[in-house]
């Protein structure tokens, strides 16, 4: 009995060891919660969280991030469910800005004024586009260094 229980201990210990590190972002089941933040006030979104809950949405989402998405995320280093097109609103002392984020970087609007920040992966450089002009801001060096 002894040696079964100290393999298993063994098994455990190697498996912790092995697996730490690897937990995800639960993006699907994160989204599912900020959309639930999102329906009215802290009432309406207790009840739907309850009845999310009662009715297993909750667990359905959290099961597939565990053993799809998070799967996906672990072996290509990518989230399925990166947040490629989301609009956020940004408020800053000189107005509200829209940031659109995309594939390479990033849209900023501010009225009918944009810009926006690529990232070029073949240059490894950050660059800022306004209409036709692009200014390069920072060149990433092999060593991880900055330019």
């Amino acid at each position: 009995m002894k040696r079964k229980t100290l393999s298993l201990c063994a098994v455990l210990l190697c498996g912790s060891l092995m697996l730490n590190s690897c937990i995800g972002s639960f993006a699907l089941t994160h989204k599912f919660y900020d959309w639930n933040k999102t329906v009215g006030d802290k009432f309406v979104n207790e009840l739907i969280f309850l009845a999310c809950n009662i009715v297993p949405i909750y667990s359905i989402t959290l099961f597939v991030d565990v053993v799809v998405l998070n799967s996906i995320e672990f072996w290509t280093g990518d989230s399925p469910l990166d947040n490629v097109g989301e609009v956020k609103k940004v408020k800053s002392e000189n107005g509200e800005y829209l940031v659109k984020s995309l594939e390479n970087g990033y849209e900023i609007s501010k009225g009918d004024q944009t810009m926006s920040l690529i990232y070029n992966q073949e240059q490894n450089t950050w660059n800022a586009v306004y209409g036709d002009v692009s200014a390069e801001l920072l060149k990433i060096n092999n060593d991880g260094t900055a330019n």
